[in-house]
């Protein structure tokens, strides 16, 4: 087992899923933790945002226990700022804070938060510890190699993160300059792993996109666990998947299409439960073109399900879909 802090305990070799910006929400972790996820992340949330009580930023707040355990993603890059939102997050009884020290979009990094940090270790320093000063919940941090190929700092980064109290490390194997370009290199955080000063886990994060390679990548880097993102858009099986790839080298049977009609109908009742229909009608449309990937002759319904606006529509178009591919065999 993993345990991170005293209360968070985990299986061994979890599987966690990334804080994704207007993905990661309430009904999308619901449906992850439905087929496997271990450890889940809101949403990351601007520090500055819950101090002016931007109403985005708060529904952000929102967790249920259905989804424990489930961790609160910090961003900022002022000191006092991300101390006074550490108290905020707090006040809502996450299982744990994560501070976001890797997210490479420029509208962040110009604020000087996120991977922008990178540049500026000490800092990087100071705010993680205006976190753990500022609450009694475990503190972990997410963040990147380094800001380019020429300055990766995750083994300095590692080390005085930990001595300063953090109580897990996730790491995508990938420079700020890279964004989300590239290969990612794990190489990188075997050696963190391996350093005989760190004791805290240390999960791996980037291009992890099928059992096999899940399965290659644990054996090859002896990590603790593992973050995925982008290949969970659409495809939440992808952590029972593994686990099953894990225990008996073979592969679950690929979601039908009525699968996919099950978590998309799923997917929609939920988001317009929390956000309220419109919304929720609006939010789900990118969502679609994943759920329903690679079906021959789909493009009239995907269509519909982009245009149509009320739920009656909509769930009427899932129906239709459930009768019409029945029978559909993915090739």
């Amino acid at each position: 087992m993993i345990k991170i802090g005293e209360n968070i305990i985990l299986p061994d070799f979890p599987l966690l899923l990334a804080p994704m910006e207007d993905v990661s929400d309430p009904p999308f972790r619901r449906l992850c933790k439905l087929h496997g996820a271990d450890l889940m992340y809101s949403e990351f949330i601007s520090s500055e945002g819950l101090i002016r009580d931007a109403i985005k930023s708060r529904q952000k707040l929102d967790i249920f226990d259905y989804e424990r355990p489930v961790g609160i993603q910090i961003f900022g890059g002022d000191e006092e700022a991300m101390a006074m939102s550490a108290e905020i997050v707090s006040a809502v009884n996450p299982d744990l804070i994560d501070i976001n020290f890797g997210c490479p979009v420029k509208k962040v990094v110009c604020k000087g938060a996120g991977a922008g940090v990178l540049k500026d270790v000490d800092l990087m320093v100071r705010l993680t510890k205006a976190v753990i000063r500022s609450t009694n919940l475990p503190v972990t941090v997410k963040t990147r190699l380094g800001w380019d190929e020429s300055s990766i700092n995750i083994d300095e980064v590692a080390e005085r993160l930990q001595d300063i109290g953090v109580q897990a490390l996730t790491v995508h194997a990938r420079t700020r300059a890279q964004m989300y370009k590239g290969h990612s290199d794990w190489s990188h955080i075997e050696r963190v792993k391996n350093n005989p000063r760190i004791t805290m886990p240390i999960f791996g994060n980037g291009d992890i996109d099928s059992p096999e390679k899940a399965l290659e990548y644990k054996n090859k880097f002896g990590l603790d666990g593992m973050m995925i993102g982008r290949a969970a858009i659409g495809y939440p099986w992808i952590f029972n998947e593994i686990k099953h790839f894990f225990k008996t080298g073979e592969h679950l049977p690929v979601p039908t299409v009525l699968d996919r009609v099950e978590a998309a109908r799923n997917h929609l009742t939920w988001s317009m439960d929390w956000k309220g229909e419109r919304l929720g009608i609006v939010e789900m449309r990118r969502h679609y073109t994943n759920y329903f990937k690679n079906i021959h002759s789909f493009k009239e319904y995907k269509q519909q399900l982009v245009t149509f606006d009320r739920p009656e529509e909509l769930f009427k178009v899932f129906d239709e879909v459930e009768e019409v591919y029945a029978d559909y065999v993915f090739v």
